[in-house]
């Protein structure tokens, strides 16, 4: 049974930013989350990101430069004996409706309809509740680090409860380790 995580990208893997991830010099990742990635990839995880990148629609970037962007990050994932198998993005506004931009599933569709993946079997990564959304619309085990730019209140939000929550991807990737 092939062993798969799926990973959103901005505020997971590298910082977020209020004002988009333009180029890779606005690309930093958050420490240990590199690390956690390889961890995963010796642990034998396919890992998967599903992002949305409305600063494409928007204008700020095309898809050539999330590309670039994109390439710094598996460089430097490569640098610690890590690597992604695949980016799924959508490049939609949050206005346009799209079945692929988060809260929808269709990301996360695509995954399961390209790697043949029972996504019940499958943990997924998130830091907004548009991420825990996506993952129970289609059964995915939701997982929440607490490395956004806006902090969610696990507490009392009741679309929240019963979802672990982590400090930071190492945490939460020690857990699906454990627990698979």
């Amino acid at each position: 049974m092939k062993k798969i995580i799926i990973l959103d990208r901005d505020g997971v893997i590298n910082y977020d930013s209020l004002y988009y991830i333009k180029n890779p010099d606005e690309l930093h990742a958050i420490p240990g989350s590199l690390e956690a990635i390889a961890e995963l990839n010796r642990a034998g995880f396919q890992v998967v990101v599903a992002t949305n990148q409305s600063g494409i629609a928007r204008g700020f970037y095309d898809e050539p430069m999330l590309n670039e962007i994109h390439k710094k990050m598996h460089h430097e994932l490569a640098a610690v004996g890590g690597h992604i198998d695949e980016i799924f993005f959508c490049p939609h506004l949050p206005t346009e409706n799209c079945e692929c931009r988060k809260p929808n599933p269709g990301l996360l569709l695509q995954i399961q309809k390209k790697y043949q993946i029972n996504l019940a079997n499958v943990f997924f990564i998130g830091d907004k509740l548009s991420d825990v959304q996506a993952a129970r619309a289609v059964g995915c085990k939701p997982l929440l680090v607490m490395t956004a730019l806006e902090k969610l209140d696990v507490e009392n939000n009741q679309e929240l409860k019963g979802v672990p929550w982590f400090s930071d991807l190492s945490e939460a990737v020690k857990y699906v380790i454990t627990a698979s």
